[in-house]
């Protein structure tokens, strides 16, 4: 009898969990102001000086096979997802690990999402 209860407990959390995180999506959907895990303005610093020379200074790329940004491409991946891509890099990107700290990357990572139009 303990383990379902504890079963039906994890499940009522999970349950909360989910419902939660449906009603934050509804609410960055709706239009109300968005949050990012970094600063935008920060962000537009680093860009500047390490990504505008290939993907542009407005997010327009500038290389081919460079995403452009102010189209939203590759845009719908998540914020650790393109963490992940910037700190090894793809295709003629180079890697950023051990150049561009964390922090300064997921600031670009924000800056970039206000760059769609």
């Amino acid at each position: 009898m303990f383990e379902f209860a504890k079963c039906k407990v994890v499940a009522v959390g999970l349950e909360r969990k989910l419902l939660g995180m449906a009603v934050i999506g509804m609410l960055g959907i709706s239009g109300s102001s968005l949050v990012y895990a970094g600063d935008p303005t920060k962000g537009g610093a680093t860009y500047t000086t390490y990504c505008a020379g290939c993907h542009g200074q407005a997010g327009v790329s500038m290389m081919p096979g460079a995403p452009n940004f102010a189209t939203r491409e590759r845009m719908l991946q998540t914020d650790a997802q393109l963490l992940a891509n910037i700190k090894a890099g793809k295709n003629a990107m180079p890697a950023f690990q051990g150049i561009v700290s964390d922090g300064d990357i997921m600031n670009v990572i924000a800056f970039i999402r206000t760059l769609a139009r």
